[in-house]
């Protein structure tokens, strides 16, 4: 496919559905049970949709906001808004009524998507008091009392109102420029205000470019996706949603992470998409599965993850006899592992943030291709990724096609190519700092090895310098810490001190047993000041110092009043910790720690 010949991602739909028809494109589950969209019906919808919002005002340029989950009416609407020429402005569903205000003041949004009732309550409050919101469209009918003071048009009366606009939406489509802003996605942020990252279709088709480069290795064909990250995060919207249309690709929307297991099941994905969180919780849940049935199946498993880490980091370490052991156990245990995945998956791709090394060679081990890509919103997403016939899990692969890398002075890395951002929106100074001389400037800290892979270190501005001056990276002793089983999140602590502290939230599968095995509750307040429930969480923390460096051991540590979620802000949507607010409420407890003798 000659990527660089579309010229924009409304006309690679169109051509697509076209040509592909009556070929599945979006299921989602109906009644329990997964219901298909074909691209040709899909197509129907789009433009069906963009006559719609033509009919409502919205013309090239306008922004929409888009407030749904994931579901085959966020890729029409999408698509829709695309090709009338208007610019989409993804809204997370964990977002505040403050921060969809903030959104849609800032983008100066001219409608709002919204999809159900639960959503239109954090929605509609905002649409009152925005300047330019003038209309709400919303997918399922909210209550009267929500829509109050609103003018909200129904989904099936856009499509009406549509009927009466003349005009193929292909036609419009096939006007606009690769350079054209199509989407503006604000970046969650670990701390701030979001910013508006404008991307270009150029941008996002770069990107589907490298990616099709990337997994071409594996032999595309008739790919199926499960589709679970927000579809209004960057990563998702490129390579879950895009990229799929551009290689006439299925897409299954997961019900959320607590059904995923049962979701790979039933869609067989051959590619999915995810954040680290995700292979953190599959890796936990596979091994308290494979501890509790014990028995030789347990020891198989465990000698299978020995031999097929041994395997992984050196093939030639092997002895004849452990080869011939590590192939039986590719039939006894690994295709085992093969079918809770479905059975048909070629890889799944890490991205949001830093996998740990120890989770991914888990799943090399047993025989899970996984590959480790890094970038960032303004790079829409994908910077690099490892490549599918040399995997190096501790890196972050070698940059996708097109893609130019560098590592500054300081040991910061830029990026060059298609895939930057036009800029910030209304925010020309801070735009001029992030993109100098055509090198976005990422903030991230690495280096190039032998291979050409990027190595990521640490965040320029996360980075802790203790009272020696050693630099310490806060992610890796994290990363360390939460591979225990008894800890499920963790952030450190010690900039400018003589050592490291820790907040530590308990692994919640591990609370639920250790509180039923000693005959109290799952409350972490009361938990925190039973001391012998301290120990275990101590012992935890050791075993995980004994991995660390003497600079980096975690000495003391406190135990979380309760997770770090989406709610209460100690998490963005794509689950990386919010340092700061984390720090707001736990530094005096922090401090403390230092006051011990």
């Amino acid at each position: 496919m000659d990527y660089k010949a579309i010229r924009n991602l409304a006309t690679s739909f169109f051509d697509q559905s076209e040509r592909l028809a009556d070929r599945p494109f979006l299921w989602a589950k109906q009644d329990g049970a997964y219901q298909c969209l074909t691209y040709g019906e899909t197509r129907t919808a789009v433009q069906r949709c963009a006559r719609g919002l033509r009919a409502i005002g919205i013309a090239k340029g306008d922004r929409v906001l888009l407030l749904s989950e994931n579901r085959p009416e966020w890729v029409i609407a999408d698509l829709a808004i695309m090709a009338v020429g208007a610019i989409a402005v993804p809204a997370y569903t964990t977002a505040t009524t403050d921060d969809i205000l903030f959104v849609l003041d800032h983008s100066g949004s001219k409608a709002a998507i919204v999809s159900t009732e639960r959503l239109a309550k954090k929605l509609m409050p905002a649409a009152r008091s925005a300047d330019a919101c003038e209309t709400v469209i919303s997918i399922e009918a909210p209550g009267e009392a929500t829509q109050a003071g609103v003018t909200v048009v129904g989904w099936n009366d856009l499509i009406s109102r549509g009927e009466a606009v003349e005009g193929d939406p292909a036609a419009w489509a096939a006007e606009l420029e690769r350079g054209e802003v199509c989407s503006l996605i604000y970046t969650s942020g670990t701390g701030g205000r979001p910013k508006g990252v404008m991307l270009t279709h150029g941008s996002l088709l770069a990107n589907c470019e490298g990616a099709h480069d990337l997994l071409d290795e594996l032999g595309l064909e008739h790919e199926v996706f499960l589709s679970l990250l927000p579809l209004s995060h960057s990563y998702e919207h490129a390579c879950g949603l895009h990229f799929p249309i551009s290689i006439g690709a299925e897409i299954y929307y997961a019900e959320g992470p607590e059904k995923v297991a049962q979701n790979l099941g039933e869609a067989k994905p051959t590619i999915m998409t995810a954040v680290p969180r995700l292979y953190e919780v599959l890796h936990d849940r596979i091994r308290r599965g494979v501890d509790a049935k014990g028995g030789l199946s347990a020891k198989l498993f465990h000698r299978a993850v020995v031999l097929g880490t041994k395997a992984y980091r050196d093939p030639s370490s092997l002895s004849l006899k452990e080869r011939a052991e590590n192939a039986l156990l590719d039939a006894l245990v690994r295709r085992k592992v093969s079918t809770r995945f479905g059975g048909r998956l070629k890889a799944f791709v890490s991205g949001g943030g830093a996998l740990n090394p120890d989770i991914g060679t888990f799943f090399l081990s047993l025989g899970v291709r996984i590959l480790q890509g890094y970038g960032q919103t303004e790079a829409s997403p994908v910077v690099s990724c490892n490549r599918c016939k040399k995997v190096k899990i501790h890196t972050v692969g070698p940059p996708l096609k097109d893609v130019e890398v560098k590592i500054a002075d300081d040991g910061e890395i830029l990026v060059r190519g298609e895939l930057l951002m036009k800029g910030y929106w209304l925010d020309p100074e801070t735009t001029a700092k992030t993109i100098v001389d055509g090198w976005l400037y990422t903030g991230d800290i690495g280096k190039i090895d032998e291979d050409g892979y990027i190595v990521i270190t640490d965040r320029k501005k996360d980075i802790i310098v203790n009272s020696g001056g050693d630099n310490i990276s806060p992610a890796r002793v994290e990363g360390q810490l939460t591979v225990e089983p008894e800890i499920g999140q963790a952030m450190t602590y010690g900039d400018k001190r003589p050592y490291l502290v820790a907040v530590l939230v308990p692994d919640a599968s591990f609370v639920e047993e250790w509180a039923k095995d000693n005959g109290t509750n799952t409350d972490l307040l009361a938990l925190a000041a039973n001391e012998d429930f301290a120990k275990a969480i101590a012992g935890a923390m050791e075993r995980a110092n004994g991995r660390l460096s003497q600079i980096e051991k975690v000495r003391r540590f406190v135990l979380a009043d309760e997770p770090f979620t989406t709610e209460n802000a100690m998490m963005t949507p794509t689950l990386k910790i919010r340092r700061h607010k984390i720090r707001e409420a736990y530094w005096e407890r922090l401090d403390a720690l230092y006051g011990r003798s």
